[in-house]
C-alpha cells in the first residue's frame, strides 16, 4: 500500500531524469494530472497524456531536456507530506531560487504554480518545489 502517491510520482520523475528517459508512466489521479498541467504551463515538461488501461488509467509525462541533453528539471522535491501539511498564504510564500523555480500549490481554484497563485491572489497547500 502506497501512503504518499504524490511523492511516488515525484520520485519516478527524478529517477527517469537521472537515466535520461524521454517519458515516465505513473498511475493517474486528478491531483497528479493537475500537477502535470502546472508543470507543463511553467515549461518544465513537454506534455502529458492519459492512457486508458485496466484496472486504472496511466499518466504518461513526456520529460523535457535542453539542446545539449541537460535536464530542465534540476530538482523536484515534496514539501507537504501526509504527516506534515504545509499551508501558505500567497503573501508569505517564499520564492524558489529567487524566481528561477516554482512551488506547486493545491488551491481552491485548482492546482497552480506559485506564479499563477500570486496572480490570482490565492494561497493553499504547498505540494512540491521545482527548479
Amino acid at each position: 500500500m502506497m501512503t504518499d502517491p504524490i511523492a511516488d510520482m515525484l520520485t519516478r520523475i527524478r529517477n527517469a531524469l537521472m537515466v535520461e528517459r524521454p517519458f515516465v508512466d505513473v498511475p493517474s489521479s486528478k491531483l497528479k494530472v493537475g500537477i502535470a498541467e502546472a508543470l507543463q504551463r511553467e515549461g518544465f515538461i513537454w506534455d502529458f497524456e492519459l492512457i486508458e488501461q485496466q484496472p486504472r488509467p496511466t499518466l504518461r509525462i513526456n520529460l523535457k531536456f535542453g539542446p545539449n541533453g541537460e535536464r530542465v528539471i534540476q530538482s523536484i522535491r515534496r514539501v507537504s507530506t501526509p504527516g506534515r501539511r504545509v499551508y501558505s498564504s500567497i503573501e508569505k510564500t517564499p520564492e524558489v531560487l529567487q524566481g528561477l523555480g516554482v512551488y506547486i500549490l493545491s488551491t481552491n481554484q485548482g492546482v497552480l504554480s506559485s506564479r499563477e497563485a500570486k496572480a490570482k491572489h490565492v494561497g493553499g497547500e504547498i505540494l512540491c518545489e521545482v527548479y
